[in-house]
């Protein structure tokens, strides 16, 4: 059966291919040196870092929840929206393509350290929590910010060619619409991956938090 949005979206990613591996790479980047970081640090730091993290699993136990399921999802959503839209500005901007990656490979070597940290001082028990409390939601933001880092570079090097390459035939408003048309899509996904945040890392995780202090 013939689907017209699909061939559109597998013609995009053809054409554009080069950009999207460069985005993952980008990305897989960011989180190989948030790892090494994590194994550069010496074991005062990783003691003190440890100390602020055993802190909120003791507040979390005997406080309940310090912050609201509603709270982290407002939160959350906020704060992809924010980081989505300061991406669109920087696409607008032209001049802000090196702050797209810089963006991206701050999201993987978040993940990276995140995930680097907890196993270097919980071991398996870290795997589980990171499993738990930091893998549900990326398998929605991961994609989210990849696909929004690839559409933002994609039209920022479009004003690039038109300014440089006088493509003066090409319009840019219908490549703005198609920008803001995605990054809308990306934010309903956002979220998604917010509530997934607050009601399910966040109860599995205090599951875990009650396991691992009882």
């Amino acid at each position: 059966m013939y689907n017209p949005s699909h061939n559109l979206i597998i013609g995009h990613i053809k054409r554009h291919t080069t950009i999207y591996v460069f985005t993952i790479i980008l990305f897989l980047t960011g989180i190989v040196f948030g790892a090494i970081l994590v194994n550069s640090m010496d074991f005062v730091q990783k003691q003190n870092l440890f100390f602020y993290l055993e802190r909120f699993f003791t507040q979390q136990t005997n406080d309940g929840e310090v912050i609201s399921r509603q709270d982290i999802f407002i939160r959350s959503l906020l704060y992809h929206v924010k980081y989505l839209s300061f991406m669109i500005l920087l696409a607008l901007s032209m001049i802000g393509l090196p702050i797209i990656w810089i963006m991206v490979f701050m999201k993987g070597f978040v993940v990276g350290f995140s995930v680097g940290f907890m196993v270097s001082q919980l071991q398996g028990q870290g795997l589980l929590l990171s499993a738990i409390s930091i893998a549900p939601q990326n398998l929605l933001v991961i994609p989210i910010y990849i696909i929004a880092g690839s559409v933002s570079m994609i039209f920022s090097i479009g004003l690039w060619q038109k300014l440089f390459l006088k493509h003066h035939h090409q319009e840019v408003l219908p490549p703005f619409i198609r920008l803001l048309i995605i990054f809308a899509i990306l934010i309903v996904f956002s979220a998604l991956a917010a509530l997934m945040e607050a009601y399910l890392s966040n109860t599995l995780m205090l599951e875990w938090i009650k396991r691992y202090n009882g």
